[in-house]
């Protein structure tokens, strides 16, 4: 007898619909899976037959035959188990195959028919409503993620009894009710708040024009300046995430697993902060089934590289790419991958090897030489990509035991919006949501220079440190400070401050 249900898969972060093709023929007994399974997915077999017999359930006689359709996809994963199992119920008529056409199945089972959550269910769920079905059955653990998705009914399951229930038609009191709670505000004490940093004021300036415009910073300075304080404080002073990019970032979430089920939506921007002996395939992603690495994780948020120089130069040399285009694209034997990648970049480094190079507290020990090779480790095309390059000096001890409060993020980010809702309008009819994003072309299209500042702009080209993306550049940051004083045109001054930002260039140290 043949039975059928489906499940579900990933392929990158996109998920697809699997039928889940069920036989059974007199004979030997056996258990056969086919259809690329890899080795969890080819555990399947005892998972599933001890599930049902665990949960009073007999497992159909003679030789079985699963099959998992497209056949020449690769299946990863546990996350087929309970489609399977209600396959093989079908084949003894427990269920009516007909009935199972209705909804996709998604979850590992236990021994003892228990179901276990499984990754990439808003995905998986996502491809369900675009395929037509009615319904979804997922791990109770995963409902509140699958419920994201508004036009399919969810059913939120404990036990392969429940799912058995949901398919004979007494499955109502299992399904799940959507919250309809207002949206939660956004709380700044997530990453920290700007009033706890003392000083640092001209950073604290430059990190407010890089969440205006969206543009990437490079904090150089001496050990203990707060250059990862200043960093960690960035996403709290970002605007709220949109539905749309709350769900970019959920998705990508649950793809990795690092989903908290039980909160919906992520709707804090994330923050990551891989170490500097992170691997290319971790950073950008990648893998025999390639995953998202972790500057998709970073999607619409931070991406904090601490110590710039020390990670592996084919790490970092990688996000060029991404950095300029918001996607990074993988090539591999399972097939061409194209994730997320729109983040801002927040990295850091010292002046010199031993990091005191500037300083009045400690000498310094590494001549011009040394200090040249240390920022040569990062390139020049690199260094463009990155808008912003900031000098953060040590904090004076008064300025450190100053008891008046500074200002708050909340205060910082209330300019901010106001910048980008600037930017919204000017790039309505364009697909470019921020100044950093402006291709070359559109650089001179929406960028209005003053007079004073191009004659300004023409003496710093002529002094033939900077390249033409870096010129591009610091029109787009001068664009931002001009939306920050809520300006029409961009003067000099907006230009002098943004090449200003260029702190690497100015000490001929870029390469």
């Amino acid at each position: 007898m043949l039975a059928l249900c489906h499940s579900a898969a990933m392929l990158g972060i996109e998920g697809y619909v699997v039928r889940v093709e069920a036989d059974s023929a007199a004979g030997t007994p056996s258990f056969s899976l086919i259809g690329l399974p890899d080795r969890a997915l080819g555990e399947a077999r005892d998972r599933v037959r001890a599930a049902l017999v665990n949960s009073g359930y007999p497992f159909p006689a003679g030789r079985v035959l699963i099959n998992l359709a497209p056949a020449d996809i690769r299946k990863v994963g546990p996350g087929f188990d309970l489609a399977i199992a209600l396959a093989l119920l079908a084949i003894d008529e427990h269920v009516d195959t007909l009935a199972l056409q209705r909804f996709v199945a998604l979850g590992e089972l236990a021994l003892d028919g228990s179901v276990k959550a499984t990754h990439g269910v808003l995905s998986m769920t996502l491809a369900a409503a675009r395929a037509g079905f009615d319904a979804v059955v997922v791990p109770r653990k995963n409902a509140a993620e699958a419920a994201l998705v508004t036009d399919i009914a969810v059913y939120a399951i404990d036990a392969l009894h429940d799912a058995v229930a949901v398919a004979l038609g007494h499955g109502e009191k299992h399904r799940f009710v959507r919250a309809t709670a207002a949206r939660p505000a956004m709380t700044t004490n997530i990453h920290g708040d700007f009033a706890d940093v003392r000083g640092q004021t001209a950073a604290k300036r430059a990190l407010e024009i890089a969440a205006a415009g969206g543009h990437n910073v490079l904090l150089v300075g001496p050990p203990g300046c707060g250059k990862t304080m200043l960093a960690r404080r960035l996403p709290s002073i970002l605007p709220t995430m949109s539905d749309t990019e709350a769900l970019e970032v959920t998705k990508i979430y649950s793809v990795a697993g690092l989903l908290e089920h039980e909160n919906g939506l992520v709707r804090a921007r994330p923050f990551r902060s891989p170490h500097h002996t992170i691997s290319q395939i971790a950073l950008c992603g990648g893998g025999t089934i390639p995953r998202p690495g972790e500057i998709s994780l970073a999607q619409n948020g931070v991406l904090f590289l601490d110590e710039l120089p020390e990670f592996s130069r084919s790490a970092i040399e990688v996000m060029r790419q991404p950095l300029e285009e918001g996607t990074i694209a993988i090539a591999r034997a399972a097939g061409s991958f194209v994730f997320p990648a729109r983040f801002a970049l927040i990295a850091s480094m010292n002046p010199c090897p031993c990091g005191f190079r500037g300083t009045r507290t400690r000498e310094c020990r590494c001549d011009d030489a040394h200090v040249a090779k240390y920022v040569g480790k990062l390139s020049g095309p690199l260094l463009d990509r990155i808008d912003l390059h900031i000098d953060v000096p040590r904090v004076e001890f008064d300025e450190m035991l100053e008891s008046r409060p500074t200002e708050s993020s909340q205060a910082i980010r209330v300019r901010v919006e106001a910048a980008r809702a600037i930017q919204h309008r000017r790039y309505a009819d364009t697909r470019n949501p921020t100044n950093a994003s402006l291709a070359g072309a559109d650089v001179r299209r929406y960028c209005t220079l003053e007079k004073e500042a191009t004659v300004l702009l023409r003496a710093a080209a002529a002094r033939g440190q900077l390249s033409a993306r870096a010129l591009d550049r610091i029109v787009r940051v001068a664009q931002t400070i001009a939306d920050l004083a809520n300006a029409r045109a961009i003067d000099a001054s907006h230009v002098a401050e943004a090449i200003a930002y260029r702190t690497l260039e100015r000490r001929g140290l870029a390469a």
